[in-house]
């Protein structure tokens, strides 16, 4: 018998050692299950960050870390590098998020990036090497038309020859931007646009992350800036999962939960 108990003793023990690191394995299997991504969202040209509004707040409320940086508007090359500079800031995984112009940004400040996992296209430019806002822009687009018709422009100090901040004519951006949006909200838009410089438009984006980062598109049907036909073509190219709804260009106002709801699968599906 005082053989047996010391015996007991050290089993019991073994059984509560090896108990406590399962336990340890297992809370750490589920903490790790349970880290959600960083969401970053880039605005497009003639918007800023608060453009992602309804979609960050939807976001958040389902414990997602939301950063929504501004875009500069000052050129491809630029933006991109300021892009990518704002993500080497954060840690762990990211999904990266861009509408309209903000899809060329992020094709070009992901590449490269081990910390990248998904990238999220909302009625984005989804550019190759080479191609140019311009180039991309096909008949059917409200853009499709001579600059001067769709734009006004602003000298900017100091710059090159040349190169000036463009706004889009206030009796252009709601029909253009803005369909299926209330006129008064369309209004407020046009009236609060950030110019983008005319350098970016006719800029050439460079070696596509998404040749390397898997993608996801949305692709609204009602879209007059980027045609939908352009859109699916771009998003056929870069083999991106694609989810089509009744939206204008600016999507993520108009219908937030779809927008959401892709992002949210973007992030599981590469968590």
């Amino acid at each position: 018998m005082k053989r047996i108990i010391p015996l007991l003793l050290v089993a019991a023990a073994v059984v509560a050692v090896v108990g406590t690191a399962a336990a340890a394995h297992t809370a750490a299997s589920k903490e790790k299950q349970s880290v959600k991504p960083t969401v970053v969202l880039v605005h497009g040209a003639w918007a800023d960050g608060s453009s992602w509004s309804r979609v960050t707040r939807r976001l958040q409320n389902d414990g997602y870390t939301v950063d929504v940086p501004a875009n500069p508007l000052r050129g491809l090359s630029a933006d991109s590098a300021s892009i990518a500079a704002y993500l080497s800031t954060i840690s762990g995984p990211i999904v990266l998020v861009g509408h309209s112009y903000g899809g060329s940004v992020i094709t070009n400040a992901a590449l490269g990036s081990s910390q990248v996992k998904a990238l999220v296209y909302v009625d984005a430019f989804i550019p190759d090497t080479g191609d140019t806002l311009i180039s991309l822009t096909q008949s059917g687009s409200c853009f499709a038309a001579p600059p001067q018709n769709v734009l006004n422009f602003v000298p900017i100090p100091g710059a090159p020859a040349g190169v000036a901040d463009a706004y889009v004519k206030p009796s252009i951006f709601p029909g253009c931007f803005a369909n299926g949006l209330p006129k008064s909200e369309a209004a407020a838009l046009a009236a609060t646009q950030r110019p983008i410089a005319t350098n970016a438009l006719g800029e050439e984006s460079g070696q596509p992350a998404w040749a390397s980062i898997p993608s996801w598109d949305v692709i609204g049907t009602e879209d007059h800036v980027i045609t939908p036909d352009s859109q699916r073509s771009m998003a056929t190219r870069a083999h991106a999962h694609v989810t089509e709804i009744d939206a204008p260009h600016l999507s993520m106002l108009s219908n937030p939960d779809a927008v959401t709801t892709v992002i949210e699968h973007a992030a599981t599906a590469t968590s």
